[in-house]
């Protein structure tokens, strides 16, 4: 009988490995590695080619038939210092940061209030406020720059750090309040009535109880609302004008290409530095992250 049952668990155990058929190389090569070497390759092409330009002489850049295109054959770093130390860019990367980390901060305090009130209070017509403001996310920002540069100049605050700041909400907070609201959704409501039921306000429900498990979805709200303040062009080229307030995007494109001349190699470089912020903020969050995509879309 012992043979019996061996031989019945081997086959149920062949018929039940689904993957099985990766421990053939040809098989591996073309589901696993292949796939994955092509990936990698979109992905992280477009860094190193920024480092490799960043670190390039001008002598190389535009010279491919001397020197090797994919790779630099005196690296120099004379591209890092001419933006670090002559250019603006420092005052930029210090702009870019206040500007991204007001924005995102004022829109998940405006988010988490709407999604509180959208998923838990359940008001009457609740679920098309919450559809609206998710539309208003696929409004394109071209048209809306208009009419939100005639309020910029109204208030005063036009060429300042304020107008972006005051601006970029517009577009942060709807898709920060569709992904609280799958979030909060996932939390049980059982947690929520017997916190009623032991006399909790909403505001006490929503600090101490809604707030603390929703932890993972106010980082990846928060990671997405930084990358996109971080890397928004069309408000920062319209409502800023001095050289001194301009953040990366902007400063980069109208201050290191001067009409048919474009400084390659300090272009780079400042992209590539532009980038390692959003970079290290991705590292250190994405368990969190994945985890609250999870949460928001879940029934």
């Amino acid at each position: 009988m012992t043979s019996t049952v061996r031989a019945s668990d081997r086959i149920v155990a062949d018929d039940s490995v689904g993957m099985s058929y990766l421990n053939r190389t040809p098989q591996r090569l073309l589901t696993v590695y292949l796939p994955l070497g092509v990936f990698i390759i979109v992905l992280l092409f477009p860094f190193y080619w920024m480092t490799i330009t960043a670190l390039k002489p001008n002598a190389e850049l535009n010279n491919f038939r001397d020197y090797n295109p994919f790779w630099p054959s005196n690296p120099t770093l004379q591209n890092i210092r001419y933006l670090l130390f002559e250019t603006s860019y420092p005052g930029w990367l210090v702009n870019t940061m206040v500007v991204a980390i007001g924005s995102t901060i004022l829109s998940l305090v405006a988010s988490v209030f709407a999604a509180y009130a959208i998923e838990r209070i359940r008001f009457p017509g609740s679920r098309w406020t919450g559809l609206a403001i998710f539309l208003a996310y696929l409004v394109p920002p071209s048209i809306l720059f208009i009419p939100l540069a005639v309020m910029i100049f109204k208030f005063g605050i036009y060429d300042s750090k304020l107008a972006l700041i005051f601006t970029y909400p517009t577009f942060l907070i709807p898709f920060c309040t569709w992904l609280l609201m799958g979030y909060f959704r996932s939390i049980p409501y059982e947690l929520e009535e017997c916190a009623l039921v032991d006399g909790a306000s909403r505001w006490q429900i929503l600090t101490r109880i809604m707030l603390p498990l929703a932890v993972p979805g106010l980082i990846s709200a928060g990671i997405f609302a930084f990358t996109l303040s971080w890397n928004e062009f069309i408000y920062a080229l319209t409502f800023i004008q001095s050289s001194e307030n301009k953040t990366v995007p902007v400063g980069v494109l109208t201050e290191l290409v001067r009409g048919d001349v474009y400084e390659w190699g300090a272009l780079m470089a400042g992209a590539l530095l532009g980038s390692l912020p959003v970079v290290l903020l991705y590292s250190f969050f994405v368990d969190y992250y994945v985890s609250s995509m999870t949460g928001a879309v879940k029934e």
